[in-house]
């Protein structure tokens, strides 16, 4: 691996590393995703326990290609690679070279993705894998991806299986994706649940502009996401115009032109306020000041049979909002309907509306649900939960047996 120097060069050259650490993504970071949100955390607790690491992600134009954060490093895959498939394979290659000059000291190598599993588990090993899974990408990527060959996704399958077989321990965000892993043949002791997390903070103040009356969504719009269900269900909220609609969106803006165009012909485009790629705080700050956030997840494949692990419900909860969901089997996980909110079948907008309008009509059994999901988050799922999951993960894996009963 090529390190850039210091400022100013010379003798001022930073010193090469060699990490006992690596977490490898396949995912832009920093970003305003949820998938930002969880590998910052997981990353910050690897790094912690080993004295820092390197962490090889996806950059943008934005970004810079090397960052040197004490004995922190982050490496970004920026070749320009129109096809999926050939971008992935090429960031296969360029994870190997990285990994190279730490192969003599690695301990754990953390990976969210087969194309970032592949070279942790097919270079020379010292080293324990960790293949985190938040979703199987030959499922995901035919919603993704409609013009997906079948044959490509049995070949992605393939690689899934490959490296799910040769990692050390596998790390779920869910049950239900953990039962999708178990498919695949990984046997249950090799599979550990760390859930999602939040944090739980004082009440922020509220966003400069926010409308007097909102619910709110927040997340990415890819179909699977529901907006559109959401958007339906808001249109036949049409007698309580004082009622908005935040949506904010972790995408930039030119990606919300289709649902735009929706809510212009379903006569809500005015009711609708769209904010683009906060910062986290400022989600937050939107989340804690709504009257109810809505979660409209879809019931395809993508969420039921490889399952999903939504961030914003948890989010929502830590805010004290009471949340209207889609009653899937991830979000049953997190949300007891009537005691933290409201969860409805999948796809269908006039029981969205209804949920949303009784949690409207009813603003003291609303506001209690959301003192309810707030503890929920504070018993078991803040972030200092998750990590302490983590951690134990990596502590079977690097430590002794005996000494891990001490």
């Amino acid at each position: 691996m090529r390190h850039e120097a210091a400022p100013g060069g010379g003798c001022g050259a930073a010193p090469v590393l060699e990490h006992k650490a690596a977490y490898i993504a396949f995912d832009r970071f920093p970003s305003s995703k949820g998938s930002g949100v969880h590998i910052a955390q997981m990353a910050d607790e690897l790094f912690d326990r080993f004295d820092g690491g390197l962490l090889a992600v996806l950059g943008d134009a934005d970004l810079p290609r090397y960052q040197r954060e004490g004995t922190r490093e982050i490496a970004r895959f920026g070749e320009r690679v129109p096809n999926l498939i050939d971008r992935a394979e090429a960031f296969s290659a360029w994870v190997a070279g990285h990994l190279e000059p730490h192969l003599e000291t690695l301990e754990i190598c953390h990976v969210r993705d087969p194309w970032s599993a592949l070279p942790a588990v097919t270079v020379r090993r010292g080293h324990r894998v960790v293949y985190e899974v938040n979703g199987l990408p030959s499922i995901e990527m035919s919603h993704t991806w409609p013009d997906a060959a079948p044959r490509t996704l049995a070949k992605i399958r393939e690689l899934e299986r490959f490296c799910l077989d040769r990692s050390d321990a596998v790390v779920v965000p869910s049950r239900v994706i953990g039962e999708a892993v178990g498919a695949l043949g990984v046997p249950d002791d090799k599979i550990h649940l760390v859930p999602n997390g939040a944090e739980v903070r004082e009440t922020p103040p509220r966003p400069p502009g926010a409308p007097e009356r909102y619910v709110v969504y927040v997340g990415a719009l890819q179909p699977w996401q529901g907006l559109d269900v959401l958007l339906r269900a808001f249109a036949r909220l049409a007698d309580l115009p004082d009622l908005r609609l935040v949506i904010c969106a972790s995408v930039r803006e030119r990606a919300a032109k289709p649902v735009r165009r929706l809510a212009e012909n379903l006569g809500v485009a005015d009711r609708v306020v769209w904010r683009f790629t906060l910062p986290h705080h400022e989600v937050a700050a939107w989340l804690a000041h709504a009257e109810v956030s809505v979660a409209p997840l879809t019931g395809c494949a993508r969420n039921l049979d490889q399952g999903c692990a939504p961030l914003k419900v948890i989010e929502s909860m830590a805010a004290g909002v009471p949340v209207v969901a889609s009653d899937l089997p991830a979000v049953r996980e997190l949300v007891t309907d009537g005691e933290h909110g409201r969860l409805v079948p999948a796809d269908r907008p006039a029981e969205l509306a209804r949920a949303v309008r009784i949690l409207l009509e009813y603003p003291h059994e609303a506001a209690a649900m959301g003192r309810r999901g707030r503890r929920r988050i504070e018993e078991g799922l803040t972030w200092a939960h998750s990590r302490a999951r983590l951690a134990e993960v990596y502590r079977s894996l690097t430590e002794p047996a005996h000494e891990r009963v001490r």
